[in-house]
């Protein structure tokens, strides 16, 4: 059975594939640096994802940005799945060196073991983002498909937080964005993602390595983290509702985003280890099915059986998008891929796990993060 390296593979998405492939029989080796971010100070005691993989996984800890420490771990592997990254939209702003040296140097370094040293790797999966896309694909009633720029601040000063017709600048209407769709990033996280996948694509080309491209939209399910203020709305509104907080919903509450559970994206992660029809592709990983920010905090309220407590302030964030949702057409034609877990089923399910381990999460810790974001300027 094919042995596999996944470097960040003690993180959420990285426990439950580990879990997932070794329980399939692959031989698997994690390669991670237990970031206190997403594990906690001490995470051989705290870390949910680390201890969930405890002395059932091979693990290595170490650094994707240390070339030797990387040289080391791939010897012997036959497929990498590179999941080891730094997320967080607004972090990124302002952690431009923390974010470019992890998402790029990182995998530069794997990229430039598998050109020059010896090794038995045969496939590369990497785990990208539907942040590159930025807005991605909209409909104007003038001139049809568009891919809107940026939104301008002067606008979402005054309220107007919809994408504008780059021709005309009336106002647009989101659809799904397809895989051809134009490339648009407008956060350092999402510059940092489509470097990635540039280098991954020119250099598997040139050593010839197959690889898949998974750019995924927003990953949810037990065993996310509670504590990191910078990933993940469905912590953080999570972590809010129980300790009985207000939650602050930006822009107009309207802004929406694709949901897609844990086990789907896990599947599809496999499904490109296994389907030689993944090979050379990049594939969205979506449910297709837009939910407002106002419609997820009134969702989490009743299912917390808690009263609502939420404003909608109008603050905004730079580097944040309005809507993105996939179009995901193209995975199931080609991997016969269809998500099996809808937003109501998975909310229950991770709804659950919150309740259980609640006595982690930390919701002072997102207030720090807007301050943070305040203090440069950067959340209005």
């Amino acid at each position: 059975m094919n042995k596999i390296l996944i470097t960040g593979g003690a993180g959420f998405i990285g426990s439950n594939l580990s879990l997932f492939l070794h329980n399939k029989g692959y031989n698997i080796t994690v390669f991670d640096n237990l970031s206190p971010q997403i594990h906690g100070d001490e995470p051989e005691k705290t870390s949910f994802f680390y201890n969930s993989i405890k002395n059932k996984i091979q693990f290595i800890k170490g650094d994707i940005r240390n070339y030797k420490e990387l040289e080391r771990v791939i010897k012997g592997q036959e497929i990498v799945i590179h999941l080891a990254s730094e997320t967080g939209t607004g972090q990124s702003m302002y952690e431009i060196v923390k974010y470019s040296e992890t998402n790029i140097i990182g995998t530069s370094n794997l990229l430039e073991i598998l050109t020059k040293k010896k090794h038995s790797v045969n496939k590369i999966v990497l785990a990208s983002s539907r942040a590159v896309y930025g807005e991605g694909k909209y409909q104007c009633i003038v001139h049809g498909i568009v891919f809107p720029r940026e939104r301008e601040r002067k606008n979402m000063i005054k309220g107007d937080f919809e994408c504008k017709c780059p021709q005309c600048n009336k106002t647009v209407f989101p659809i799904a964005t397809s895989e051809d769709s134009l490339i648009n990033p407008i956060s350092v996280y999402a510059s940092t993602k489509y470097t990635q996948e540039l280098l991954v694509k020119n250099i598997s080309h040139a050593i010839n390595i197959p690889y898949s491209i998974l750019r995924f939209q927003n990953v949810y399910g037990p065993f996310q983290s509670l504590s990191n203020p910078y990933t993940g709305i469905l912590s953080i509104f999570s972590s809010l509702i129980l300790s009985n907080s207000n939650i602050n919903i930006f822009e107009d509450g309207k802004e929406s985003r694709d949901f897609i559970f844990i086990d789907d994206v896990v599947e599809s992660i496999y499904l490109c280890v296994t389907n030689k029809n993944s090979n050379n592709n990049i594939f969205n990983v979506g449910t297709g099915n837009p939910i407002s920010v106002e419609s997820v905090a009134k969702v989490l309220f009743n299912t917390y059986q808690k009263a609502y407590k939420f404003k909608i302030s109008s603050n905004f964030r730079e580097g944040d998008i309005r809507h993105n949702y996939s179009d995901i057409s193209k995975i199931k034609n080609i991997l016969k891929f269809s998500p099996k877990i809808n937003f109501a089923n998975g909310i229950d399910i991770f709804s659950k796990w919150v309740i259980a381990n609640n006595s982690t999460s930390d919701s002072s810790k997102f207030n720090k993060s807007l301050l943070e974001l305040k203090k440069r300027k950067l959340f209005q």
